[in-house]
């Protein structure tokens, strides 16, 4: 067997644009929506948060002081044999660590920004070692300053994502070690996940999450490595459904595994399993879809294509002013070690200037971590809506900060919040660009109204309306 000669994230983007989107009908009625509310609300129409559009920056292969993928190679060329390419790296070459330094000088310069998104933290990153165990390389001191520092700079504005267990060799969760088989069967990026069942995926995942809490980090999510249950991914959601309320009681989990960086398919999020929406324990999944390629240096750290194909120095083109344009969420992708690049810092001096170039185009984005995207759509989707003259009652199975609704009426302010028996005035602000949570503006005979949705029943009310 020869393994593809393209790089594990583009190995995820072929499988899911090449051998996925040729059975994307399957993938479709596999992964089922779940229930959805019956509502009545004509003229209402749900927005995107604030009327902004989501820009997301999703990092993979990022863990504490390991620096993954030099780890890695070899475990790749182990598994693929001399006829893989994995061979022609110079990984010896490369530093054994990202240092904590960089860690903190790339999280305060995208605090600084706004800039907000997904880092995984591998929890036995390429069987070196375990987070909450011992990191053979590094003293306990120095691997619970590397957590620290990640709890304290990143967890504010990154949702925490294991990458499966090693993002190398399975683990056998009986022994706690990697099979002895050294192929791809035998690999998380590769064919492991194949015909595993909802159960067996869950203890995985689970077996991640747990390492992650024992450290203190948070989790509502999961990245997948590679391939990893790209041919089961009715499986892979219901797991990680499951194994997300089992370990942290997550309300909204949600996971990373697919990515169209080019074309006209959508790339908003897919709320998944829905169920229980109108009793006391409401779940869903939701699928976090990438709009990029990784053009900042790679996995591998190769020659990276560079700031021009996410948006272009004139400002005019580019795949995130295409995605933006669509108004759809706006999720990059890239690798932690590229964005290090062995210490030339060449992804990250890349998506420093796609962050300025985005700002200067845009003034209408909003940052969000994956989490606070999935906690929108799930409550986009999925809360029922019905109007009856002035006044739109909701349900919501999900609260969720900064709801934005369009409302078609003639006469539509004063507007009030109405949850339960406690009224709350919304604020009439001048313009769109100015709404927050608790404001509404008018635009003609249409209302924007933006206020944090309640869950359970709430209603807002228009002009004189009834107080029932």
């Amino acid at each position: 067997m020869t393994t593809p000669s393209i790089s594990r994230r583009r190995f995820l983007r072929h499988a899911t644009i090449g051998a996925l989107a040729a059975s994307a009908a399957a993938d479709l009625v596999a992964q089922q929506a779940g229930e959805r509310p019956a509502s009545a609300a004509p003229g209402v129409r749900v927005l995107n948060p604030r009327g902004r559009v989501p820009v997301s920056f999703i990092i993979d292969d990022s863990t504490c002081l390991v620096n993954l993928n030099k780890f890695a190679i070899p475990q790749f060329a182990a598994a693929w044999g001399d006829q893989s390419n994995y061979h022609r790296y110079r990984w010896r070459d490369w530093p054994d660590e990202i240092p904590d330094d960089f860690v903190r000088q790339f999280g305060e310069w995208c605090g600084e920004h706004g800039v907000k998104g997904k880092y995984s933290v591998v929890p036995y990153p390429a069987c070196v070692g375990r987070l909450d165990r011992e990191l053979p390389g590094w003293t306990p001191r120095e691997v619970e300053a590397s957590l620290a520092l990640v709890r304290t700079l990143m967890v504010p504005n990154w949702d925490i994502h294991p990458e499966m267990i090693t993002h190398t060799r399975v683990i056998d969760l009986k022994t706690g070690h990697p099979y002895p088989e050294r192929s791809p069967r035998f690999m998380e990026n590769w064919e492991w996940t194949r015909a595993r069942s909802v159960e067996e995926l869950t203890d995985y995942l689970a077996y991640a999450l747990q390492i992650l809490k024992n450290v203190g980090l948070p989790c509502e999510g999961i990245t997948t490595p590679g391939g990893f249950g790209n041919q089961v991914p009715a499986e892979l959601a219901q797991a990680t459904l499951q194994a997300c309320r089992a370990v942290y009681h997550t309300a909204i989990p949600h996971y990373f595994r697919d990515l169209y960086d080019t074309g006209t398919r959508s790339v908003a999020p897919r709320v998944l399993y829905a169920a229980g929406l109108e009793g006391p324990d409401p779940r869903c999944v939701v699928s976090i879809i990438g709009c990029t390629g990784d053009w900042t240096g790679g996995w591998d750290c190769t020659e990276p294509e560079g700031a021009d194909r996410y948006i272009t120095a004139d400002l005019r083109t580019g795949r995130l002013v295409e995605v933006i344009e669509r108004g759809e969420p706006a999720c990059l992708v890239s690798h932690w070690t590229g964005i290090y690049f062995n210490g030339a810092h060449t992804g990250f001096k890349i998506f420093q200037e796609v962050v300025k170039r985005l700002h200067q185009r845009f003034d209408h984005l909003l940052w969000m971590k994956l989490s606070e995207i999935a906690r929108y759509w799930a409550a986009r989707e999925l809360t029922r809506l019905s109007r009856d003259g002035r006044v739109l009652t909701l349900h919501a199975p999900f609260a969720c900060p900064a709801f934005t609704l369009q409302v078609d009426h003639s006469t539509p302010g004063p507007v009030t919040l109405r949850a339960g028996a406690n009224p709350t005035p919304l604020q009439e602000v001048a313009d769109a660009r100015r709404l927050t949570a608790g404001t509404w503006v008018r635009q003609g005979e249409t209302a924007l109204c933006c206020f944090d949705l309640p869950q359970g029943a709430s209603r807002l009310e228009f002009g004189a309306a009834p107080s029932r």
